[in-house]
C-alpha cells in the first residue's frame, strides 16, 4: 500500500526526498533452511510534507508482518541501553514523585528492559508490545505485559480494566507507526489530565546532517522534527511541554507531552532553529539523496580496495540500519565473511538480501578478520570497547556513517 497523505496532517502534496529502491525488511532475519526462498521485497522511498513538516515512508508494510513474526530485537543485549533506559526510568520515577499508588505504561516495551526499574520500586507497571517473544522475556523477569498493538480501542480497555496512567513511556516507537493520528489519540486517551508521556524519537536533524540514512527502513513510517512533532500531537489535544536533545541511537529527541497547555523555553529555542536552518521546507533536504550516494561509493571503494589487498572483512551488529546500509551499497559474500551479534537470538540466521551469516560477537576474536564494517555504529563507543581484544591483536573497525573513516 502505496500512501498518498501525509499520516500526520492528511496533505497530499509531497516532495520526495530518497528513494532506496525495492528492498528486503530489515529485521527479517533468514533462518538457514529457508535460504532458497524468495525473500518479500517492498519499495523503500521518504517524501515530506510541505504543511506540517514530517518526513515518512511512501509504502505501508502490514505492522502484523513486520513486528509479529519471529520480532528479533531484544533491547536488553546492549549494556549502553540498559544504562539510558535506567537512567530515564529513575528521572521520571523521581521526578514524578511515583510511588505504589502510581501507574506507569511503556508503550513497545520490548523484553522489559525498561520497566523493570519502577518495579524494583514497587510501582505498579504495564508494558504493552505486540512480539510474542520479547513480551515474554518481560513477563518472566516480573514485568506484566499485554502482547498487543498500542491504539484507541487498546488504550480505552487498558483504562477500564487498569484505571489511567500517570506517566506513559514510549521510546522509539512512534516511528514505528503507520496509523500516527491513533496512536496520539490513544496517549491521550490513557493520560490523566495531569499525567506525562515520556517519548523519545529519532531526530530528524541529526539523520539529515550526519547523512544516517541507513537508518530509513521499512519499520520506521515517520522520521520527526519538532515542528513536526507540535503538529502531531496538536490533533490529540496534546501539547509539547518539553523536549531535549539526547545521544541515543544517533541522535534523538527526549520529549515532555501531556494535556496541559505549556511549553518549555527549549521547545521554543528548537522550533526557531529549525525555522531558521530550513528544515521546516523541502529545500533543506535537497542535497540529502546526492550526499548519501557520494557516501555509498565512498564505503564500496572503500571495502573493495581492502579485498583487493587481500584482507579479510567481517561486519559487526545485525540491526535494522545494518540491512538496509549492506543492501542499498551492495555489500555481499564478495566484500564480507560473516556479520557478528551479541544477540544470541539472532546467531545462525542470514541478513536479510544479502544473506551474510550472523554469527556470536566472540568470533572475532577467534577469527581475527583484518577489518570489521561496524553496522551498529550508534552504539560505537560501546562496540569497540567490548571488542578491545581483537583491536589489541591488530583488528581494525571501519565506521560507515557519517563518513567512511577507519579505527
Amino acid at each position: 500500500m502505496t500512501a498518498i497523505a501525509c499520516r500526520s496532517c492528511g496533505e497530499t502534496k509531497l516532495s520526495e526526498v530518497l528513494d532506496l529502491g525495492v528492498m528486503p525488511l530489515a529485521d527479517r532475519l533468514v533462518p538457514a533452511d529457508e535460504r532458497d526462498a524468495p525473500e518479500p521485497r517492498y519499495p523503500l522511498a521518504v517524501v515530506f510534507c510541505p504543511t506540517c513538516g514530517l518526513m515518512q515512508l511512501t509504502h505501508t508494510v502490514p505492522a502484523e508482518e513486520l513486528f509479529c513474526q519471529d520480532y528479533p530485537y531484544y533491547s536488553s543485549f546492549s549494556p549502553q541501553l540498559l544504562e539510558h533506559a535506567r537512567e530515564h526510568a529513575l528521572s521520571l520515577a523521581d521526578g514524578r514523585k511515583l510511588d505504589s499508588s502510581s501507574f506507569v505504561v511503556e508503550l513497545a516495551s520490548n523484553d522489559g528492559y525498561l520497566l523493570r526499574n519502577f518495579v524494583e520500586r514497587g510501582i505498579r507497571v504495564l508494558g504493552i508490545d505486540p512480539a510474542q517473544g520479547p513480551a515474554a522475556a518481560a513477563e518472566q523477569i516480573g514485568v506484566p505485559t499485554l502482547c498487543r498493538f498500542f491504539t484507541l480501542g487498546a488504550a480505552r480497555t487498558v483504562a477500564e480494566i487498569h484505571g489511567r496512567a500517570d506517566v506513559i513511556i514510549a521510546n522509539n516507537v512512534l516511528a514505528h507507526v503507520a496509523d500516527q493520528r491513533d496512536f496520539v489519540a490513544a496517549i491521550a486517551a490513557l493520560l490523566k489530565p495531569d499525567g506525562i508521556a515520556s517519548i523519545e524519537v529519532p531526530y530528524l536533524r541529526d539523520l539529515i546532517e550526519k547523512c544516517e540514512f541507513d537508518t530509513i527502513y521499512h519499520e520506521h513510517f515517520c522520521y520527526f522534527s519538532v515542528t513536526a512533532l507540535v503538529h502531531l500531537f496538536a490533533t490529540a489535544g496534546l501539547h509539547l511541554q518539553d523536549v531535549r536533545r539526547v545521544r541515543i541511537h544517533g541522535g534523538s529527541l527526549r520529549l515532555q507531552v501531556g494535556p496541559e497547555a505549556k511549553r518549555s523555553a527549549e521547545v521554543d529555542r528548537l522550533l526557531a532553529e529549525e525555522k531558521e536552518i530550513g528544515e521546516d521546507g523541502a529545500a533543506y533536504f535537497r542535497t540529502f539523496a546526492d550526499r548519501v550516494l557520494r557516501l555509498r561509493e565512498a564505503l564500496l571503494e572503500t571495502l573493495k580496495g581492502l579485498r583487493a589487498e587481500g584482507r579479510r572483512i567481517a561486519a559487526y551488529g545485525a540491526a535494522a540500519k545494518g540491512a538496509t546500509l549492506i543492501n542499498f551499497v551492495g555489500i555481499g559474500p564478495d566484500l564480507l565473511d560473516y556479520v557478528v551479534d551479541r544477540n544470541h537470538h539472532k546467531h545462525g540466521k542470514y541478513m536479510p538480501g544479502q544473506q551474510l551469516p550472523i554469527m556470536p560477537a566472540e568470533h572475532l576474536a577467534e577469527d581475527r578478520p583484518d577489518y570489521v564494517l561496524l553496522l551498529a555504529w550508534n552504539f560505537a563507543d560501546e562496540i569497540l570497547a567490548q571488542q578491545q581484544r581483537y583491536r589489541d591483536a591488530g583488528g581494525r573497525f571501519i565506521l560507515p556513517v557519517p563518513e567512511v573513516r577507519i579505527v
